[in-house]
């Protein structure tokens, strides 16, 4: 099968936003009826991105089978609707292990081991073997493969990728292989005068590493490119005007596909690559694409007429809310949620930390509007998190909401943060805590799962899709019902931690009921609180597989609990 290639790199500066163009490209393909499947080079060590700090990269998105990897795969699932491996995250940890492993076995005879051919070939054959992988429902090899090359052109790290992709470009064919470059076109000065130079340096510096642009994706502010400056760009950078596409800065990242169909990104790449000479596509698919289509513009239509009374404020308690990219998905599943009932999310960013007396000593005044956000939000999110910082102000959250009945969702530490403020002020467990944040604990509620290496932080968590079971006599529970009443769901986890068994029968004597458990029934997965509007906690990551199209029930809980239609809902079940 004749496979296309669309490349997305980046210059100027990083987190320029290739991520959404690379993910809003996919999609228009995907309306046409195109089966997509998308590939992330990130240029660093690391194996992979588990013990990166959600300050430093943003936050680990997890894959079905347990590879932590960049967020932006997580983007391409939810925009392309599709599932993919560990594999679709290349990494110069990844490839250099694969090179020296193959060199240790004895496979290059001898030879001497260089970053071009060897390292520049097994990229080559790492993009080429898993774009052939299904990602979808179809079970069958994706027509397109779109490669986000991570980083800027020039950067160092990304020297080894850029020339195998130059390299690739002649081993599959001129017809198979496009390029997208996303530059910057910033505003200077008063004046607001657009400047062209650094896109032009950033071209140059693509040109001369032997890769040449099909489209020049320009990133500018809310008005666009200014008259004068596509002709401008297209000009010094040696191509027509319609090949310059003004990608502005939107209210919704969810109107990019639009704003990038309405300036002929589709025409182009379908003759760019000759998609309808080469490419067979069944009537199905494309009445599938139409429809996905329809239903994207509904969605983004109903957002726009939303009005400022249809708000719904979450507190989001955190330890990582100095970088919103560490809660990424977090927050695309309460917007997905959000906008699926037809109300505008507001967010109030709380860190742990704030909420405890420490602070309130040493800051009053961060202290005290930090407790203003989580007391004025209609719901509350505690999230997942490592370490002991910050979890005494989320202990702190999980009080509140409870004895105030205000919508709680806890998530992974959030469940276990929910345990522990319930064994200390409802069960008379004054010292109860976890062996993560107190290993020296005389009440451990929250203990290490035995499976789980001590010594070893990569990849040694509790991993990947996994299933969570629904106990028996729980059909009345409001989280199984947000569920469609199934007795066993499938979410993805990534934890070392959980609820002491020992315990259990203590919590629920006191009310805090364990509804939803392992495949062995010995493992805690889903608590929920009686007699509460709605309590919620789950070991697992619900976010990770949340849609725009189809949002995560444990997300939609919290959103109608916080607008008061959950029990109207609920009751409908």
């Amino acid at each position: 099968m004749v496979k296309k290639y669309v490349l997305v790199s980046g210059g100027v500066i990083s987190g320029i936003g290739k991520g959404i163009i690379a993910s809003s490209t996919g999609l228009l393909l995907k309306t046409m009826g195109l089966k997509v499947t998308s590939i992330k080079i990130d240029p660093y060590l690391n194996i992979d991105a588990g013990t990166l700090s959600p300050l430093d990269h943003g936050e680990v998105f997890v894959l079905n089978d347990g590879g932590e990897v960049d967020l932006d795969l997580g983007n391409y699932e939810r925009y392309l609707d599709i599932t993919l491996t560990r594999a679709n995250n290349i990494t110069t940890g990844k490839i250099y292990r694969d090179v020296i492993e193959r060199e240790r076995k004895g496979d290059y005879l001898g030879k001497t081991v260089q970053v071009v051919p060897h390292i520049t070939d097994a990229i080559q054959d790492w993009v080429e073997r898993v774009a052939a992988i299904p990602v979808d429902d179809t079970g069958e090899e994706p027509d397109v493969c779109i490669i986000e090359l991570g980083g800027t052109v020039g950067d160092i790290e990304s020297a080894p990728f850029v020339e195998a992709m130059r390299q690739f470009q002649f081993r599959v064919g001129h017809d198979n292989f496009a390029l997208i470059h996303v530059s910057l076109v910033p505003t200077i000065g008063s004046v607001g005068e657009q400047k062209t130079k650094p896109t032009q340096a950033s071209i140059r510096d693509l040109r001369g590493l032997g890769l040449t642009p099909d489209l020049i994706a320009c990133r500018c502010e809310k008005t666009g490119l200014d008259e004068g400056i596509q002709a401008k760009i297209s000009m010094f950078c040696h191509v027509k005007p319609h090949q310059v596409v003004a990608v502005r800065d939107c209210n919704s990242i969810y109107h990019v596909p639009e704003l990038l169909r309405s300036q002929g990104l589709v025409d182009f790449l379908w003759k760019r690559l000759n998609i309808e000479q080469t490419i067979s596509i069944r009537p199905a698919l494309k009445e599938k694409g139409k429809l996905m289509w329809t239903r994207w513009n509904q969605l983004t239509t109903s957002q726009e007429r939303l009005h400022d009374t249809d708000t719904v404020t979450i507190a989001l308690v955190g330890k990582y809310t100095n970088l919103q990219d560490s809660y990424a998905s977090v927050v695309k599943a309460l917007e997905h949620a959000t906008l699926a009932l037809h109300k505008k999310l507001v967010i109030k960013w709380v860190e742990g930390t704030d909420l405890e007396l420490e602070t309130k000593e040493s800051n009053p005044i961060k202290y005290l509007s930090a407790w203003h956000d989580l007391c004025s939000a209609a719901g509350v999110l505690v999230t997942g998190g490592f370490g002991r910082r910050g979890t005494e102000g989320k202990v702190a959250a999980a009080k509140w909401a409870r004895e105030r009945k205000v919508p709680y969702l806890g998530i992974c530490l959030g469940l276990q943060i929910a345990v522990i403020e319930f064994a200390r002020n409802v069960c008379d467990m004054p010292e109860a805590n976890s062996v993560e944040l107190d290993e020296n604990t005389t009440t451990p509620v929250v203990v290490y799962m035995p499976e789980i290496s001590k010594t070893h932080l990569g990849g040694t968590m509790r991993l990947g899709l996994r299933p969570t079971e629904f106990q028996a006599g729980t059909e009345n529970s409001v989280i199984r019902k947000l569920y469609g009443g199934s007795s066993t769901v499938l979410e993805r986890h990534r934890h070392r931690y959980e609820v002491n068994p020992e315990l259990i029968d203590k919590f629920e004597a006191k009310g805090l009921q364990f509804v939803g458990k392992d495949e062995t029934g010995q493992r805690m997965e889903i608590v929920e609180l009686a007699d509460h509007p709605y309590f919620v906690g789950v070991q697992y990551h619900p976010e990770l597989l949340t849609r725009p199209l189809k949002p995560s029930p444990p997300f939609m809980g919290l959103i109608m609990a916080a607008t008061g239609d959950l029990a109207k809902h609920v009751s409908t079940l």
